[in-house]
C-alpha cells in the first residue's frame, strides 16, 4: 500500500485524517505542499478526475480574499482556476489523497479529496 497525502500540517481537516490512517494503521507520505508547493501537472491531474468543483475550495479565506477579477476568472476558466490553485495551494480543498491500495482494490488507484470519515472508513479498512 502505497499513498501520498497532500496538505498543510496545521489544518484541522488534515490532523483528522492523520489520526484516522495512523488508526487504522496506514502507511503514508505526507507532501505539505505549503512547504514544497506543487506542480501544475499534479493539480491538473486532480482536476481532470475530481473536477475543479471538488479540488477547488471557495470557503476558505484565501478565496474569500481574492479580488473579484480573479474570482471571475477562475469561474470563467479552469486553465486559471489551475494557476491560482498552484500558486495559492491553501486553496487546495483537503486532503488530497493519492496512490495505491494493492490488498484492497488489486492495485487500482485511489484519488480521494477532502475528508469524510465514512469514506476513509469504507476505503482503508
Amino acid at each position: 500500500m502505497t499513498i501520498t497525502i497532500y496538505g498543510i500540517k496545521s489544518c484541522s481537516t488534515m490532523k483528522k485524517a492523520f489520526t484516522k490512517l495512523d488508526e487504522v494503521g496506514i502507511n503514508y507520505d505526507f507532501h505539505d505542499y505549503k512547504k514544497q508547493g506543487i506542480d501544475k501537472e499534479t493539480v491538473q491531474h486532480w482536476v481532470d478526475e475530481l473536477g475543479i468543483d471538488k479540488v477547488l475550495n471557495k470557503r476558505g479565506t484565501t478565496w474569500r480574499k481574492l479580488d473579484d477579477s480573479q474570482k471571475q476568472a477562475a469561474d470563467a476558466s479552469v486553465d486559471s482556476a489551475i494557476d491560482l490553485l498552484v500558486g495559492n495551494t491553501s486553496m487546495i480543498k483537503r486532503p488530497i489523497i493519492e496512490g495505491q491500495l494493492e490488498d484492497k482494490n488489486q492495485g487500482q488507484s485511489l484519488l480521494l479529496c477532502g475528508y469524510d470519515e465514512g469514506v476513509f472508513d469504507t476505503t482503508f479498512q
